[in-house]
Formats: structure tokens, C-alpha cells, sequence
């Protein structure tokens, strides 16, 4: 598997743009009332995100990971105003990214390449470019009507280590200690 920064010249922003929108259609669907206009708006919003990443394995984009530190987090930004107001239930929701802290924010494994492994091999490997990087803990968010994502989570070694809802969403925010 490797990794690529977003580039909206190379990558199908519409197939992206899919991927983020599966990571919390709920409150997209909420929102924008569909999914083609919530695709279509994370599709204009792209362009701001710098820390998207594509997964491949070997030529086929498997999917993509949004992956911070303390540093380059990204910051809330008005794309349009119903992705702001996502931003902004994110922000009394997600873990708080403390300065020895890897964050993942999004992890999607596209339809076609799920139960493969795929998933738990992107966190290891973001568990083990932490590790070479002398971080002291990788942070993640399970949503609360997620149960399969958070069972994953914890076969991996996360820990709930707070709950956190706000305007009936939730999440437990999680950690790996690393030792």
C-alpha cells in the first residue's frame, strides 16, 4: 500500500469526495437532505484539505485517510455553510489533538475493497510511522451508532478514553498508548 497527498489534478475528486461523504453520511444526509448534494459539496471542498490522503494498492485507489498532528490540524474553515455547521459539530465531538498526538480523522475503505484487511493495516501503519516519530499516543473517534468501527478499534488496542455528544451525535473518543 502507499500513500498520496490529494491532488484534485490527479485523483477522481467525485470518488473522494464518496469516501468522505461514507465516513458520515448520517450527518451529511441530515444536512443536505441527499447524497448528491452533499457529495457535490465535499467535492468543492477538497481543495482546502490538507491533510487527505489516497490509499493505494498497487495502481487502485483502495481508499483514503485523514491523518493530523498538533500542528497541521485543520483548521475550521466556511466552505459553505452547511459543511461550516458539520465543522462545528465535529469540533464538541472529536478528540482534542494534543501536541504528542497523531490524529486520524477519517478513515474510508472504498465498497469494493472491504474484509480485506485494509482498514487495520492503514491504522498499524499509522500506529508505526508514530512510533518512528517518538509520538506518545495515535487518537481516533468511534461514532456512537458505529459499533463495528469501535470493536475494530479496540482488537487494535484503542481505549475509550472519553464520550463526548453534542445535538444527539456522538463519540467515543479513543487512544493507543504508545509504549
Amino acid at each position: 500500500m502507499k500513500y498520496m497527498n490529494f491532488d484534485p489534478q490527479i485523483h477522481d475528486a467525485q470518488k473522494i469526495a464518496t469516501l468522505k461523504y461514507n465516513v458520515d453520511f448520517r450527518t451529511y444526509d441530515r444536512l443536505f437532505g441527499s447524497r448528491q448534494k452533499a457529495i457535490a459539496s465535499l467535492v468543492k471542498s477538497l481543495k482546502n484539505d490538507k491533510t487527505l490522503r489516497v490509499i493505494y494498492d498497487g495502481e487502485d485507489i483502495i481508499g483514503i485517510l485523514n491523518a493530523c498532528n498538533y500542528y497541521n490540524q485543520q483548521r475550521i474553515h466556511f466552505i459553505t455553510l452547511k459543511l461550516f455547521i458539520v465543522e462545528i459539530m465535529d469540533h464538541f465531538v472529536i478528540c482534542n489533538i494534543e501536541k504528542d498526538d497523531i490524529y486520524i480523522g477519517e478513515i474510508a475503505i472504498d465498497e469494493n475493497h472491504r474484509s480485506k484487511g485494509y482498514g487495520t493495516r492503514v491504522i498499524n501503519d499509522v500506529i508505526d510511522h508514530a512510533r518512528k516519530k517518538g509520538y506518545k499516543r495515535v487518537i481516533l473517534d468511534a461514532d456512537f451508532r458505529n459499533p463495528k468501527a469501535k470493536a475494530l478499534y479496540e482488537r487494535l488496542g484503542f481505549k475509550v478514553y472519553r464520550k463526548k455528544s453534542f445535538l444527539g451525535r456522538g463519540m467515543y473518543n479513543m487512544e493507543y498508548v504508545i509504549s
